[in-house]
């Protein structure tokens, strides 16, 4: 969608973070902004710094790196930066590949971008221990990254949700320029959460351990 409307995206991710950032500013009021791992470019095997200079390589991308900017130096604001984001409740790669998993008997997922799925329910309790020590007088403003921990590909990450999720779909591994998207993503994006961690002592789950926890979820949501 960003990539058709640049224009809209830019409104969004980059126009309106920045009216909320001055109204944070003159009202004096914390302001919590979610980003993302696609303003790194992803050319580099290291795990990426919140420091580093954004190279955003697709629209979306530039977007949201502009509303960072727009925030970043902002002492009323914490922009948390987040990666390959699931849960089990609406459209997202973790319902997706259930979904197909339940009707195909193979699929194709890349195997040459890296980084770390997020679960939703994760970054939320993140959220909510920052805003609880922030009203302690504990508010450290800034970027922070965060993820579950662990390092894998979409391949990988695929293969993992068929063998929990007791599904007998085969997963191939295929290049990303057999599966063109809209948007380019980076082809390495682990990020660096030592920040987030001794800034606000966040306990972080293993990525694998979050999955199985979100597919418990799920079926606890079917009985209900």
């Amino acid at each position: 969608m960003a990539e058709k409307e640049a224009e809209t995206a830019f409104r969004v991710n980059a126009g309106i973070p920045g009216i909320l950032g001055e109204i944070a500013l003159t009202m004096k009021i914390h302001l919590f902004h979610i980003s993302t791992d696609y303003i790194y470019d992803g050319r580099l095997s290291l795990p990426h710094l919140e420091e580093e200079e954004p190279a955003p390589v697709s629209v979306y991308a530039r977007s949201k790196s502009d509303g960072d900017l727009m925030l970043k130096d902002n002492p009323f604001v914490i922009i948390v930066r987040t990666s390959w984001l699931y849960s089990e409740f609406g459209n997202n790669f973790l319902t997706g590949m259930l979904r197909i998993g339940s009707s195909r008997k193979e699929v194709g997922v890349v195997f040459d971008q890296t980084g770390t799925p997020t679960y939703g329910e994760d970054l939320a309790y993140a959220l909510m221990e920052i805003i609880s020590r922030s009203d302690q007088n504990g508010f450290v403003p800034g970027i922070f990254n965060y993820s579950n921990e662990g390092v894998c590909s979409w391949f990988d990450f695929a293969t993992e949700i068929m063998k929990q999720g007791r599904k007998d779909c085969i997963v191939k591994p295929i290049r990303t320029c057999d599966y063109p998207l809209p948007a380019i993503r980076p082809a390495y994006s682990v990020m660096d959460k030592r920040k987030i961690r001794e800034a606000f002592s966040i306990r972080i789950p293993y990525w694998k351990d979050s999955l199985l926890k979100a597919l418990e979820n799920l079926e606890k949501n079917k009985e209900i």
